[in-house]
């Protein structure tokens, strides 16, 4: 949801500039003890949220997946995330029961850190409970045109829950907090954002595009993945997150806005990520892992995870809906095995919206002929995928190989490999010699060489929902895009687990067979987060980006990212 700023508060800057005042004397007051920020919450206790799903961008998550790269945390699902706050406390408390564990310097400091700030677990149910999360507010400026179209040309800034950004200024400022009574939780986060306005995509370049996607103009002139110009700045009030779920036997049942992450890599994620903005959708989610008597012995423990929801930005057809099904087992503590399937289906003019067509696309498996693609019996468009992490039995299990992969109307990438997306990675989770220092590589490919991958007409998007994979104009899966080829690699130094000083470079190749000329992009970034008093996070980041794209510009284009945030956390001490 996103409502319209009036025009008296339209000037970015005096925005921004009253946000930070707010936000410094906050500060400023709890520093001088005026401000109990502790105080934010209630409950037995001092109790929080803990059926609340805690939000992919949070530390929580880089922190515990370093800590099962070390060998720990042996019953965390790094392929259904995000978790709750009682699914961490509960991953926490076994690590610290862990043999050998307060002999591990490193793994113990991170237990320590999440324990200080998500508490241990606690089963009352019974008594109303509020925190506030969070406030936050970011400084952006970009120097130099900078890409915001995974669907084709490609990104600049990527997994940033479709924020908009322009080059010159742009803000967001939010704040977060979260509710509970007895079984029911409610999450909201909500952010003013401010992009400035562009130039955008000249008349022949749209035209261009949009004849690739097969989507004619005369009906359809403005079309959400093409960023048609000239772009208007853009200054709106947006829900990020907001989701009521009910907990019933492990299982949160919910329905909002709500993150979700399906694969244990961390550059993109080809079935679900933050790229784009979230859904509204309905999700019943095992939050906790599920033991089957016999089973469980041969497969391990299951979580399964399913949601249905509405996508926008779509115009041919319009409002289509997705729903997602996926199930991870763990049949060994250093191995997990997940599946997935995501299917896109109906929308006005084509499919009615039923029980009928969800539970026909549902079971739907075999060939579809065109003929019945085109009628109202489409099962809609069928994407799956598998994942898997395994921590090597060498180097003390420091080193975990990992991959994602993606498939067009086929039962599984198992099952014709030559067809799949894939993105394979390494995590070394701690250097030799240097134990606050990791190392992580990653590759990806949706171009694969078969027949299928060719003018960009294969993975995320068919002949059908020519706007394919996307919510508001941008990719829900990863931002390589269509036909695209390249890698990451992140080299963290870990102050503490809440604190880092990052490197990373990124580079990506859109195939010439699907944008005329094809598409190169490098950059280089480098992030430092630092906490301050335990409760004020500071982040700057700067990327610098150098890009090839024929068929918009001519010759090397170059941007420069400067990103500066301020995060104002409740400082609490959980601990019994």
């Amino acid at each position: 949801m996103a409502l319209e700023i009036s025009e008296k508060y339209r000037s970015s800057w005096l925005a921004a500039a009253r946000l930070w005042m707010v936000l410094l004397a906050a500060f400023a007051a709890t520093a001088a003890g005026a401000v109990d920020l502790d105080g934010c919450k209630a409950g037995p206790g001092g109790a929080l949220p803990v059926d609340v799903y805690i939000p992919m961008d949070s530390w929580v998550y880089p922190a515990l997946d370093r800590l099962h790269g070390l060998g720990f945390a042996d019953t965390a699902f790094l392929g259904i995330r995000p978790w709750t706050r009682r699914s961490i406390q509960r991953i926490v408390e076994e690590t610290s029961n862990t043999e050998g564990i307060q002999n591990h310097a490193q793994a113990f400091e991170i237990v320590a850190a999440v324990q200080r700030e998500f508490g241990t677990e606690d089963d009352n149910l019974g008594d109303l409970s509020y925190a506030c999360e969070g406030i936050h507010t970011r400084l952006q400026g970009i120097n130099g045109l900078s890409l915001r179209d995974s669907f084709h040309l490609g990104q600049t800034i990527t997994n940033d829950y479709g924020r908009p950004y322009q080059p010159g200024f742009n803000t967001v400022d939010g704040a977060s907090g979260s509710v509970q009574f007895g079984r029911f939780s409610l999450y909201a986060r909500g952010e003013y954002q401010h992009a400035s306005s562009a130039v955008g995509y000249s008349p022949a370049l749209v035209a261009t595009l949009s004849n690739i996607d097969q989507v004619p103009l005369a009906t359809n002139p403005m079309q959400a993945t093409i960023p048609t110009g000239p772009i208007t700045s853009t200054n709106v009030l947006r829900i990020v997150e907001a989701n009521l779920s009910y907990r019933i036997l492990n299982h949160e049942i919910s329905f909002g806005k709500s993150d979700h992450w399906l694969a244990p890599t961390v550059g993109g994620a080809f079935m679900y990520s933050n790229n784009a903005e979230n859904i509204y959708a309905f999700q019943i989610d095992r939050a906790e892992p599920l033991y089957i008597p016999l089973l469980s012995r041969l497969v391990g423990p299951f979580r399964y995870d399913f949601f249905v929801g509405s996508l926008k930005g779509h115009s041919d057809p319009n409002d289509p809906w997705m729903h997602m099904e996926k199930i991870n087992f763990k049949p060994t503590p250093n191995v997990e095995l997940g599946f997935e399937r995501t299917v896109i289906w109906g929308g006005k003019g084509h499919e009615p919206i039923n029980i009928k067509s969800f539970l026909r696309s549902f079971f739907s498996t075999t060939a579809v002929s065109p003929a019945r693609k085109e009628s109202r019996e489409d099962p809609g468009a069928r994407f799956s995928s598998f994942d898997f992490s395994w921590r090597l039995p060498w180097m003390n299990h420091w080193l975990t190989l990992y991959t994602d992969s993606m498939i067009h109307d086929d039962v599984n990438p198992i099952a014709a490999p030559r067809h799949a997306g894939v993105r394979p990675g390494l995590f070394l989770s701690r250097v030799p010699g240097i134990p606050r220092l990791d190392l992580r590589f990653e590759g990806v490919n949706t171009d694969p060489e078969t027949s299928r991958s060719s003018g960009g007409s294969y993975l995320y998007t068919e002949f059908i929902f020519k706007e394919g994979y996307t919510n508001k104009g941008l990719i829900m899966g990863d931002a390589i895009g269509r036909e695209g080829r390249g890698g990451q690699a992140w080299l963290t130094y870990h102050l503490s687990p809440r604190e880092m000083v990052q490197t990373s470079f990124r580079h990506a190749k859109i195939a010439q067979d699907f944008i005329p000329s094809g598409t190169t992009q490098n950059s280089f970034d480098v992030r430092v987060v630092k906490r301050f008093h335990g409760y004020l996070e500071v982040s700057a980041e700067v990327q610098h980006e150098w890009w090839k794209a024929p068929v918009y510009q001519p010759g090397q284009q170059t941007d420069t990212v400067a990103t500066f945030q301020l995060t104002l956390h409740p400082e609490r001490s959980m601990r019994p």
